[in-house]
């Protein structure tokens, strides 16, 4: 239980520190016979940094209840 806690303290504060990312895909264009056209799409991901903060904020509850309970 403790462990699974530290876990989540260090993803939560992974989380809040970074707020998002930004990935690429290829997608097709023109496809005519030997002839193909891609293009790189843009695609982002966020979050809200209290998302991290309540991952935390459970990873913290776990620890304190793993120690009262052992």
């Amino acid at each position: 239980m403790k462990n699974t806690g530290i876990a989540l303290l260090i993803i939560g504060l992974v989380i809040t520190l970074f707020t998002g990312f930004s990935f690429f895909t290829k997608e097709k264009v023109v496809d005519i016979g030997a002839i193909e056209i891609t293009r790189d799409r843009k695609h982002n991901m966020a979050w809200s940094p209290f998302v991290g903060i309540a991952v935390m904020v459970i990873g913290g509850g776990l620890m304190i209840y793993s120690a009262k309970k052992g």
